[in-house]
């Protein structure tokens, strides 16, 4: 379930828990000393609420304003727009680069799937089933976007033209919210206690989370072939392959919550904890480091990869974008 503290439905050691093999033990780097890596830029108008983040066509971030009903921009070097949405109260939530040249974001409040060009022209679509609560968004391989219905229990797909196609998820109430998509050509999505793929024709697969407390949330491709994303509720990082095999990284920080997932251009996975107030990234190899951000209780939530090598995120309390210069090299340091 979405866990937005607005709209929700419903240590030195990481430990690697493998399906048919032993527990290993990765190390854990503590690196909040480096938070001067970290930017931060107060978003022009207060309690805007920033949330889903993504990087534009254009080679800037985009990002939507949850409580300020806007789609906004901010450069790499610090400078933004906003964009009012045309309908009032519609609660965007997730943004996504589409296969279009646009921006393409999830609408709570009015049950839509909308569109933004890189110029701030808005297009709406409501989605044909009332009440679905659409969260996650995705491009996918076959020239459409892709979205969750998180209430009623669906995938989504939209063609640039504004074309609905829905598909039911086979599990009742499984609440499905991140989607990615995959490296075999199928989108893959989180649904609470598992991880689900459905292929461009609508077949699914569904694959259980091995810890019953998961609370799978948001899920990235990862340059190492599989697929990537975060268990709030067991404060975990897991990973699954395409033939379904589950590893599951614990991050040192317990109690962390983490929410958003991302690629990074250094070949790790970059993530946000929304109740330890840091950025993390571990390794394929299950290696976690860990900054904490300047701003106190700040709530960070969406988070991606920049144009310009950075990693950038949201902090929802904070009322800011933050962005991270991943180190060079990595540094292992006692927590």
């Amino acid at each position: 379930m979405r866990r937005s503290p607005f709209r929700a439905t419903s240590m030195c050691l990481a430990v690697l828990l493998m399906i048919g093999g032993a527990a290993t033990a990765a190390f854990a780097a503590s690196d909040s000393h480096l938070a001067r890596r970290i930017r931060e830029l107060s978003v022009p108008l207060a309690d805007n609420s920033p949330e889903g983040i993504a990087a534009g066509p254009d080679g800037n971030l985009w990002f939507t304003e949850f409580a300020g009903n806007q789609i906004a921009r901010v450069t790499p070097s610090g400078v933004f727009t906003e964009f009012p949405l045309p309908t009032a109260l519609s609660y965007p939530v997730k943004i996504v680069a589409g296969p279009d040249g646009n921006l393409w974001f999830t609408e709570v409040g009015t049950d839509s799937i909308a569109r933004v060009t890189p110029s701030g022209v808005f297009t709406e679509y409501p989605v044909p089933t009332l009440h679905s609560n659409p969260v996650g968004i995705a491009a996918g391989p076959d020239g459409n976007v892709w979205f969750t219905e998180q209430l009623t229990n669906k995938i989504g797909r939209i063609t640039p033209s504004g074309a609905f196609t829905e598909y039911r998820i086979p599990i009742s109430n499984s609440f499905p919210t991140g989607i990615v998509a995959g490296p075999d050509g199928a989108m893959w999505f989180t649904q609470n206690f598992e991880i689900g793929r459905v292929t461009t024709s609508g077949a699914f697969t569904e694959f259980t989370v091995p810890s019953p407390d998961s609370g799978a949330d948001e899920i990235v491709a990862g340059a190492d072939g599989n697929l990537w994303f975060t268990e709030y509720s067991g404060s975990r990082i897991g990973r699954i392959t395409p033939a379904g095999v589950f590893t599951e990284f614990t991050i040192p920080t317990a109690k962390s919550e983490p929410v958003g997932i991302a690629a990074g251009s250094d070949g790790n996975l970059w993530f946000v904890e929304a109740i330890g107030n840091k950025v993390g990234r571990v390794t394929p190899s299950g290696l976690f480091t860990e900054f904490r951000i300047p701003t106190a209780a700040s709530y960070p939530y969406g988070i991606a990869a920049g144009p310009d090598g950075n990693i950038w995120f949201t902090e929802i309390y904070g009322n800011k974008i933050g962005a991270i210069r991943p180190p060079t090299r990595l540094r292992a340091i006692a927590g």
